[in-house]
């Protein structure tokens, strides 16, 4: 006599299918001590709504000619979910993070805002998920939907890429040690600014602007990039170095 699905919320609610033979006229089925609702029956199935309950549940069929041998079903916990890690990431998505939390094991969804996606669980209390893409910049409530129900919601924040538009100064000695505005938009949460690939030391001023003190380079020109937590922006051949005089 099996019975599908076999697992499900503490709350209830449940449609489960359990087949056998000569389950017509079914006046009861049981799990544990609790009695759940039935909403069809033939002679070889019966649909029922489960019963709210805890843990394992033994399940038994009663009709006019006694009751069933007994079948298993189990009751999963809600989940909770205690951290997004980084919480964080660009509006476009596609960057994985990672939820902590508890009951996670049988999780099917995570929801970022109206948008969601399929995690990959590692354990009970860890999953991974790709980040589906923002419809905007902006914080939004991040869920996970398991057997057990959804968890409480966390805080995730879809970041604009950034943009540059200006270097001041745009030259500097080979020796480093220049000060640099960079002008741009969405430069709040820089995280790294390297010329030619050489990381430099940075203060963010707001989100339109922050300093860089260049690093050593080579003479001619350097790309900068300026990475944030919504992505990357380089500008392309946006200072030169220059070579100290000699005699």
């Amino acid at each position: 006599m099996p019975i599908s699905p076999n697992q499900g919320p503490t709350s209830g609610g449940t449609t489960v299918t359990i087949t056998g033979v000569n389950l017509s006229g079914a006046t009861a089925v049981h799990f544990g001590s609790r009695t759940a609702t039935i909403t069809a029956n033939t002679p070889t199935s019966i649909t029922v709504i489960a019963p709210a309950g805890c843990g394992v549940a033994d399940v038994n069929v009663t009709t006019a000619g006694g009751t069933s041998n007994s079948l298993s079903f189990f009751y999963i916990s809600p989940p909770i979910a205690v951290a997004v890690d980084p919480d964080s990431g660009p509006t476009a998505g596609g960057n994985t993070v990672t939820i902590n939390g508890y009951g996670l094991s049988t999780a099917t969804t995570v929801s970022f805002g109206s948008s969601s996606a399929t995690p990959t669980v590692a354990s009970d209390s860890q999953l991974s998920v790709i980040v589906p893409a923002g419809s905007s910049s902006g914080s939004v409530d991040v869920t996970v939907t398991t057997t057990g129900g959804t968890t409480a919601p966390l805080t995730y924040a879809y970041v604009d890429a950034p943009t540059l538009a200006s270097l001041t100064p745009a030259s500097g000695p080979t020796s480093g040690g220049t000060s640099v505005t960079i002008d741009g938009t969405g430069l709040a949460s820089t995280t790294a600014v390297t010329f030619n690939g050489t990381t430099a030391s940075f203060a963010v001023l707001n989100n339109t602007t922050l300093v860089a003190v260049t690093p050593p380079g080579t003479p001619g020109s350097a790309d900068v990039v300026v990475t944030t937590q919504g992505g990357s922006a380089t500008a392309s051949a946006a200072f030169t170095y220059v070579s100290g005089p000699g005699i």
